[in-house]
């Protein structure tokens, strides 16, 4: 099966929720599934870009919703899942793309933004996938969620670093309990700088990773045959330097 010809289980609820969507993948995300006649769910902590972003989606005939959350909170995130399925319908597509992105050396860190960070990442991705596990099992669906190169190295952004390690842990762990029950969790390993405007200016002359072209391998790993489902999926431009 190619990512051209790939196509989604006919009982797969089509509804995609997608988290952490600003102008870069999150966008390209959202309109990929919208694209494929997928009613999505975008959610981000503000309101102007993704407001914009599902008026764009609804003005080219899908169904699209906006919605503010942090998603390191679990009432906020029950709040989303639940208008999710009142005004779109059961969530076949879970994208969990949010991150808490605090850096720096450990002394300059407060606890507040450590926990957050991990709040965001993990705590977000356990509390979304048990949140929408019922809408996939035995009707089939997909949970992906974004990694980073610091989900495998840990580098100068100390939170960000320890959140997505343990996003890692979670999405290895959580494949074991749901693939058995129809349900393809996949973790998207990004290991590079994804182009968006600013990037274009400040890192001119390094290889980015096209929004567009990552939103297209998320695509193929929610239609994968079951018989070969991918658990993790490294993405890297060409050009970029592989890491020792």
């Amino acid at each position: 099966m190619s990512m051209a010809d790939s196509t989604p289980d006919p009982k797969m609820n089509r509804v995609a929720l997608v988290t952490g969507v600003g102008p870069g993948l999150g966008a390209a995300l959202a309109r990929r599934f919208a694209e494929e006649g997928f009613a999505v769910a975008i959610v981000a902590r503000s309101p102007d870009f993704i407001g914009k972003l599902a008026g764009e989606l609804s003005s080219s005939g899908q169904r699209a919703i906006a919605m503010t959350a942090d998603v390191g909170q679990a009432n906020e995130i029950s709040a989303v899942v639940a208008k999710t399925r009142s005004e779109l319908g059961p969530i076949g597509v879970l994208i969990h793309n949010a991150s808490g992105g605090a850096g720096g050396e450990m002394l300059g860190l407060s606890a507040e933004k450590f926990e957050t960070a991990w709040r965001v990442t993990a705590l977000g991705a356990f509390l979304l996938a048990k949140e929408t596990a019922s809408d996939m099992i035995d009707g089939g669906g997909a949970m992906l969620f974004t990694g980073a190169t610091s989900s495998v190295r840990g580098g100068g952004w100390l939170a960000f670093s320890s959140a997505k390690f343990a996003l890692r842990g979670m999405v290895q762990s959580l494949a074991r309990d749901l693939w058995p029950k129809g349900v393809h969790v996949a973790h998207v390993l990004v290991d590079g700088i994804i182009r968006s405007e600013e990037k274009e200016e400040t890192d001119g002359a390094r290889a980015l990773l096209e929004p567009g072209e990552m939103a297209e391998a998320y695509w193929y790993l929610t239609n994968q045959p079951k018989s070969a489902w991918t658990l993790e999926l490294d993405l890297r431009p060409n050009g970029e330097e592989f890491f020792t």
